[in-house]
């Protein structure tokens, strides 16, 4: 899956990307839960990243890498997952993007492309689950016209996570 917009290009990522994953896992707020971060014995490290690049589908087709045209460097990823936490049929779009591009709008621009390219593939719906406290991503799916379910997670030490949905 290849998609474009007037600056970003949505594609599979290569396995010298690795250490743009490896930066957005060290990244991540200190709320995510730790199986979301770089643990005590550093993994995943950069090597198991590589392989991951390398072996799962994945990030071939399912989470592409966000690559802004201009600059010709990949800032995170944007795509849909399938899996077994929403309604059968329904996938979930995520994203991610590095700390140094939020504010730019490029999270709702590569997702904009990944709702477009799922209405076309014919999916009816999706969702999308985030946490109460991240409020970046909040506004993002806002933009994008997923409304919040009555359905969500509470987790004691990390937060409550919500889970929202949007009509395609």
């Amino acid at each position: 899956m290849i998609l474009e917009t007037d600056r970003l290009l949505l594609r599979p990522w290569r396995e010298a990307e690795a250490v743009v994953q490896r930066e957005l896992w060290t990244e991540r707020d200190p709320r995510v839960p730790p199986h979301r971060r770089i643990d005590a014995a550093g993994r995943p490290t950069l090597a198991e990243l590589e392989e991951s690049i390398r072996t799962e589908r994945l990030w071939a087709t399912g989470l592409p890498a966000i690559e802004r045209r201009t600059e010709r460097d990949v800032i995170g990823y944007c795509g849909l997952v399938d899996n077994d936490r929403g309604p059968a049929g329904e996938p979930e779009l995520a994203f991610e993007l590095l700390r140094r591009t939020w504010g730019r709008g490029y999270a709702t621009e590569a997702a904009f492309a990944v709702l477009d390219w799922a209405r076309a593939a014919g999916h009816e719906r999706l969702w999308a689950t985030v946490w109460d406290w991240n409020t970046a991503s909040r506004r993002v799916l806002a933009k994008l016209g997923f409304t919040e379910t009555a359905r969500h997670e509470a987790h004691p030490l990390h937060g409550t996570t919500l889970v929202t949905t949007r009509e395609l």
